[in-house]
């Protein structure tokens, strides 16, 4: 793995990129915000440890800017900070996983494996369907060169659709990736929707964009 540290305790610091280089891996160490942010938006790394106390530029805007520059990299937290709404608030903002100081260094390289395991299997941030635009990260959809305002639950519709363009999304996928449930109720609600995103995206003469498979569910048509 090529790894970002940054971390502004020389002990620490020094710690773990002596640890990540004598475990193969390759680690730039900086020791404030302004160059950790600057390095993760010029060069590529396969994950980031972040603390989150840093001067100058605090972790949490470092992290915050990231990934509002659209840059993946799976991000490490580490802090001090272990009341439960610090680290909430960390994920919340991007992070991948925390790690609260003292921490072991196995357990830090447990962690950081874990979530380049899952960064693997990630959307792109970035999907497009012919001229349909939509990011992930900044939750935008344009069609064109027009942006497209699409309520969260238009959006949500959407992104599976963009996921499996040209395949049979059911109503049940739509309503488990939707409210995160094993859904055995009504699904009309379902039906509204992709009605209100079609007014917004289908033009006139034209195809909808979302077809109807009779007793299945949709499938975005490849435009």
């Amino acid at each position: 793995m090529n790894v970002l540290v940054v971390e502004d305790d020389p002990v620490i610091g020094k710690s773990l990129s002596k640890g990540l280089t004598e475990a193969g891996h390759n680690c730039v160490w900086v020791k404030d915000g302004k160059h950790g942010l600057e390095q993760s938006l010029s060069q590529r790394f396969d994950a980031i440890v972040l603390d989150l106390l840093l001067p100058g530029v605090s972790g949490k805007d470092v992290l915050r800017e990231i990934r509002e520059a659209g840059v993946r990299t799976p991000i490490l937290l580490l802090t001090a900070l272990s009341a439960v709404e610090d680290r909430v608030t960390g994920l919340k903002s991007g992070a991948d996983d925390y790690l609260v100081k003292p921490f072991a260094f196995p357990e830090l390289m447990a962690r950081l494996e874990a979530v380049c395991r899952r960064t693997v299997d990630r959307p792109p941030a970035i999907m497009t369907n012919g001229d349909i635009r939509l990011d992930l990260t900044t939750r935008r959809v344009q069609r064109g060169d027009l942006e497209v305002d699409l309520t969260p639950t238009e959006f949500g519709i959407l992104e599976l659709l963009m996921r499996h363009a040209g395949q049979v999304v059911t109503r049940k996928m739509l309503c488990e990736h939707l409210w995160d449930t094993d859904w055995e109720g009504t699904t009309n609600v379902i039906e509204v929707h992709i009605n209100r995103i079609r007014k917004k995206f289908d033009r006139e003469g034209a195809s909808s964009i979302i077809q109807t498979v009779r007793g299945r569910g949709y499938a975005l048509r490849a435009i």
